[in-house]
This record gives C-alpha cells, sequence and structure tokens, in this order.
C-alpha cells in the first residue's frame, strides 16, 4: 500500500483532507440548520431538496477528490495533480453558485409558509455558505503551489523509462491527458445527472428511469474507453468516441431546454447550478473527444508499450507509475520534463 515519503506528497495529500473536513463540516452544519427549521409538507417540494443534493454531491466530489489525490500520488502522476487543481478550481464555482440556489430556496419555502416560525435559516447559514467558497479558493492556490514542487519531483519518476524520442514523449503526454481526463468526467457527469433526477425529475416520469439506467452504461464506457485505449483497440476506440459526441449532443440539448420559456419551470430550483455543471461536462467532452482522436492516431506507433502495466517484485517499480514500460527498450540517459 503506497504511503507519501517526501515534504510535498504529504503537503498536497493533507491541505486536500483539512479542506475537504471544513467544507464538509460547514456544508453539515447548513444542512442540519436547513432540515430542523423545515415543516413536514415542505418535503412535496423542490426547493426542500437542494440543500440535501448539494451536501450529498459536496460529499461525494470531496471523497472522490481524496481518491483522486491518492491515486495521482501513488502514480506519481503531474497531469493528474495538475487536473486536480482544475478540479478544485470546479468545485470552487459550484460552491459560489450553491449559495443563491440555496436563497432562494430558503426564501420561496418561507413565502409558502413551509418554514417554521421563528426560523431565520437564512441569517444563520450564510456565513458558512460564504465561507465554504472562502475555504476552496484558498485550498486550491496551497494546492497549486504544492503541484508545482510535485512537478518537479516527479519528473523524472514519470519518465525515466520513457524513450527520448519527443514524438513518444508527446504521445505518452496525450495519453496521461486523455486517462485524467476520464477521470473528471464521471465526477461532472454524475454531477449533473443526480442534481437533475433528484430535483428536476418526478419518480413517476419515464425520464426518471431512463437517466438512472444511463449511469451504469456511462461508468462502463469510461472503463472500456480506459482499457481499449491501453489495448490500442481502434475499433473500441471509434464506438466509444460516437458516445462521445451522443453524450455531447444530449448536454447541448438540456442546456437550451433548461432556458426554453415552455420547458424552465421545473428546473429553476437548480438551473444555475444544472448549468455549471452541463457548461462544465461540455468543456471535459470536448477536450476529451480532441485527445481521444490523437490517441487513436497514435495508436500503433510504439507507445503500448510504455503503457502496460510489467509485474515486479522490485520495490522501485511498485512505486512507479501506472504506465510501466517494457523493460526492452533500455534505459533512458537524460531526465524528461513536460516541455
Amino acid at each position: 500500500m503506497y504511503k507519501p515519503n517526501t515534504l510535498w506528497t504529504w503537503t498536497f495529500l493533507i491541505v486536500a483532507f483539512i479542506q475537504a473536513a471544513v467544507v464538509l463540516a460547514f456544508e453539515g452544519f447548513v444542512f442540519a440548520t436547513f432540515q430542523q427549521a423545515l415543516k413536514e409538507e415542505a418535503t412535496k417540494y423542490p426547493q426542500s431538496r437542494t440543500i440535501p443534493t448539494y451536501l450529498t454531491l459536496f460529499i461525494f466530489g470531496f471523497v472522490y477528490e481524496l481518491i483522486l489525490v491518492y491515486d495521482a500520488l501513488r502514480l506519481k502522476n503531474t497531469i493528474q495533480v495538475i487536473g486536480l487543481c482544475i478540479y478544485n478550481g470546479g468545485l470552487l464555482i459550484y460552491a459560489s453558485v450553491q449559495i443563491d440556489q440555496i436563497h432562494r430556496a430558503i426564501k420561496a419555502l418561507g413565502e409558502w409558509g413551509l418554514v417554521k416560525e421563528g426560523s431565520d435559516v437564512w441569517a444563520t447559514s450564510k456565513p458558512y455558505l460564504v465561507a465554504v467558497p472562502c475555504v476552496i479558493a484558498f485550498g486550491t492556490v496551497v494546492l497549486s503551489g504544492v503541484a508545482w514542487k510535485l512537478y518537479d519531483e516527479f519528473a523524472w519518476t514519470i519518465y525515466k523509462h520513457i524513450s527520448a524520442d519527443l514524438r513518444m514523449k508527446k504521445r505518452y503526454l496525450t495519453f496521461q491527458i486523455y486517462i485524467a481526463l476520464l477521470k473528471f468526467d464521471f465526477f461532472f457527469f454524475l454531477g449533473f445527472t443526480v442534481q437533475f433526477v433528484v430535483i428536476v425529475l418526478a419518480a413517476r416520469d419515464v425520464e426518471f428511469g431512463l437517466t438512472i439506467a444511463v449511469i451504469p452504461v456511462t461508468i462502463a464506457i469510461l472503463v472500456l474507453a480506459a482499457f481499449w485505449t491501453r489495448k490500442e483497440n481502434k475499433a473500441g476506440m471509434i464506438l466509444i468516441i460516437f458516445f462521445y459526441f451522443a453524450a455531447l449532443a444530449y448536454f447541448l440539448f438540456k442546456l437550451v431546454r433548461m432556458y426554453q420559456p415552455s420547458r424552465r419551470a421545473p428546473y429553476l430550483p437548480a438551473r444555475r447550478s444544472l448549468t455549471t455543471f452541463a457548461v462544465i461536462t461540455v468543456i471535459l467532452i470536448v477536450l476529451t473527444i480532441g485527445n481521444a482522436i490523437v490517441c487513436t492516431c497514435n495508436f500503433d506507433k510504439g507507445l503500448k508499450p510504455h503503457i502496460t502495466k510489467k509485474k515486479s517484485e522490485s520495490e522501485e517499480e511498485k512505486e512507479t507509475t501506472e504506465m510501466q514500460p517494457s523493460m526492452a527498450h533500455g534505459p533512458v540517459p537524460s531526465r524528461m520534463t513536460i516541455d
């Protein structure tokens, strides 16, 4: 089992953990305050599900981030470390958007007489809701600074087995970016879907069942995308790219539909957060499609031995990157870094 063994790997992990603990404590307090102030009949309204949904997403988002942090440090993956800083920025945007969304929900429930008398939920919750993006912003700055140190620390470990060929180096970098994108695609797709199902759709809707069914299918597609890239399966990658375009069309369709006058009413309780997740997901899908195409073009050009894991009993190889190379290529004469 991997254990951080340097100052900067420990710092990156500890900062991510402290950030998650503080944010979840604040969100938990807001959730408890909100739930205690609501009358029982409020559960019939979608506005009453906004805070539980946001809290659930934050819990999953930060737990998933901690998993990715550990994964990136274990694999000494510089690309994923940089991606985690950007991911943290995405959580910052979401935390900022939720302030207005929760205010609107509390205001609407209060106007409908669904908040208990004497409960000033907004006044109690606002300081904590404002503090959450501040904590995440500070965490993002610190993580980015530590990521810079890890960039230097991991550079030799990541590239010491890759040949000195600049073209091979770029192919390997493209592969790493693609695998990292798949990991982040998963969270933002799931985040949009959870909000859409819990807040917008009713259980009796046909779309509710179809949306639930899409979740395991999406997970399978992302797993196969990584598998077929490692195996350099062109037919599989063509199929995966087709699914990417279908997903892109779906999210663009949802974005347009949320703002159509005749369709926007069900989306209003969570429209801003849904828009945030949809826009970020669209950007990620476009980047994923581009990298998938480049990775497919790089098939049969000598990269496969470098991205195929090789079992070894030595401790050194157990602690190197996820893309173990074939020893047939011999040692690399010089240090390689990301240009």
